[in-house]
């Protein structure tokens, strides 16, 4: 009887020296991830601030002081400077409207084809999902020359439609994602909107689109930061405008030494996707995740 005491007595010392353990180990987890999450915040709010300073200098300040040092006095007037003289203010008209007409172009073309792929299964619909894997397979500096012969050819050069088309044209990305979340939408709805008397357009318009808002919030956000970022087709096609990456490449000329009004178009770069980002981040994490695992 004492020996089973014993023994109750050692499992019980066990399982607490195992409990003491795993608590530690779990402590010891947490501070290392906030350690982590606190160097990572570190190394991307560190240069924001350092140009959120800068930008707000004048030149001789800007020059002659530390970095993080304040300004002695705000000089405003580099917003003004980078917003008007720097052609920022025309980049980001021109930016937006790409925007705008590429995102509207590339949810009605994308969500139309995966539609039209991911329901009809035939010989025809897997061929043309077969080309569009195999041009995603393609690097496309490879494919430049054509691409720029065709754009040459069809008028679009030097003007906002050539960027246009070929951020609709090219997005094969997108219609893989929607196709992704039309195959969790049941087709069942659309078998009872069919015995309803529902016709196809109005199936993917009523049921369809609505059920696709996620996808297409994933999308949007991915649009607009790679037109927003993209300065290869911007200055290869459209040479003589503006938008917003070759608005700052050009700051290297005529505001080459001022770096004060460099950062100041820096910062009013920022905003629109900082805003864009906020209204949409609960979409984009749900679009991104959904669909990752299947019950």
């Amino acid at each position: 009887m004492a020996n089973k005491i014993n023994i109750h007595g050692m499992n019980s010392d066990r399982t607490v020296k195992r409990k003491k353990t795993y608590s530690v180990g779990a402590v010891f987890s947490a501070i290392l991830k906030y350690i982590v999450l606190i160097i990572s915040c570190t190394l991307v709010i560190l240069p924001l601030i350092v140009i959120i300073l800068g930008s707000l200098k004048g030149n001789a300040d800007f020059l002659g002081s530390p970095v993080f040092s304040l300004p002695k006095v705000y000089v405003w007037e580099n917003y003004k400077t980078a917003f008007i003289d720097g052609n920022v203010l025309v980049g980001l008209k021109n930016t937006g409207i790409i925007i705008v007409a590429a995102c509207l172009g590339t949810i009605v073309t994308g969500t139309m084809t995966a539609f039209v792929i991911q329901r009809f299964k035939s010989l025809f619909t897997r061929g043309v999902k077969t080309l569009f894997l195999l041009a995603m397979l393609l690097p496309n500096i490879s494919m430049q020359i054509t691409v720029f012969q065709i754009v040459y050819n069809l008028g679009l050069y030097n003007s906002l439609y050539a960027p246009i088309v070929l951020a609709i044209g090219t997005d094969i990305i997108s219609i893989y994602i929607f196709m992704q979340f039309l195959s969790q939408i049941s087709i069942s709805l659309d078998e009872s909107a069919i015995v309803d008397g529902a016709s196809y357009p109005r199936i993917y318009f009523s049921i369809i689109l609505p059920l696709l808002r996620p996808a297409i919030a994933t999308v949007l956000i991915m649009k607009f930061v790679g037109i927003y970022n993209d300065f290869y087709t911007a200055n290869l096609y459209m040479p003589e405008d503006d938008v917003v990456s070759t608005a700052l490449y050009r700051f290297i000329g005529p505001f080459g030494s001022q770096w004060e009004i460099i950062f100041a178009g820096i910062i009013i770069c920022i905003i629109p996707t900082l805003i864009i980002f906020l209204a949409l981040q609960k979409q984009i994490y749900s679009g991104l995740v959904s669909g990752s695992v299947k019950e």
